[in-house]
């Protein structure tokens, strides 16, 4: 495990995504796994930066991400798809057809659960998966549990989970209930791992994550078993 630990979000964002761009620039079809909420933000602004700039090209490169929320359709502007679009996708020449994102609207959530996990074997597994941590270890919205769930899975969300994502709704009552996650097994399969956290109010959770017990009652935990995981945590 490699940490690094930096003083501002702006320099935790700049170090992830070198790391992000020296993976897609060392192989151009890399698959990504990616992920939502407000940490990885900075992340793809610098990459769509560097984009710009020329410096990168997303053109042949595959994404897939962690977690939808259950009954939210990519037009809802709380989506993870309406996110990913909006943040990073429109902003760089990576090709619609190659990114791909839980479907929460699935008629079927098990069967999409299921070839979730099979489209990411076919794409090969993941090259680089960018993780962030909740403050109860969670990551994706594998919650705290009595036991790691290993395949992409419905998931009933925790009360500070939701508690937590109220900050992006009007209302704690419009978050969702439920989500679609992926789950340890491709999170884990992943060749590396760059985990972000931000702010001090995750410090105590990356410690008991990363240098406590191995438990699903902190998922992250599990982290400690992959062979190449780098840890860049902000303290502002």
């Amino acid at each position: 495990m490699k940490f690094i630990k930096v003083k501002s979000y702006e320099e935790m964002s700049r170090q992830a995504a070198n790391i992000i761009s020296a993976q897609v620039i060392l192989k151009p079809n890399c698959v990504l796994g990616l992920a939502t909420g407000s940490t990885p933000i900075g992340t793809y602004k610098q990459l769509i930066e560097w984009y710009k700039k020329g410096d990168i090209d997303f053109s042949n490169t595959l994404s897939v991400n962690l977690d939808e929320y259950v009954g939210l359709d990519s037009n809802n502007d709380q989506s993870y798809r309406y996110f990913m679009e909006n943040n990073f996708f429109k902003g760089i020449n990576i090709k619609a057809q190659n990114t791909y994102v839980p479907c929460g609207i699935a008629k079927d959530l098990d069967k999409e659960c299921k070839e979730y996990d099979e489209n990411i074997k076919k794409l090969g597994g993941i090259d680089l998966q960018l993780l962030g941590i909740g403050i109860d270890g969670h990551i994706g919205f594998n919650e705290p549990a009595d036991s790691f769930e290993k395949n992409t899975h419905i998931v009933d969300l925790h009360e500070s989970t939701i508690e937590a994502n109220s900050r992006f709704f009007a209302d704690i009552a419009d978050v969702p209930k439920k989500a679609i996650t992926m789950g340890m097994v491709s999170i884990m399969q992943a060749k590396r791992i760059l985990l972000i956290a931000n702010g001090k109010n995750k410090e105590d959770i990356l410690n008991k994550a990363l240098f406590g017990p191995i438990t699903p009652k902190i998922p992250a935990s599990i982290l400690q078993l992959h062979p190449d995981i780098t840890v860049i945590y902000s303290e502002a």
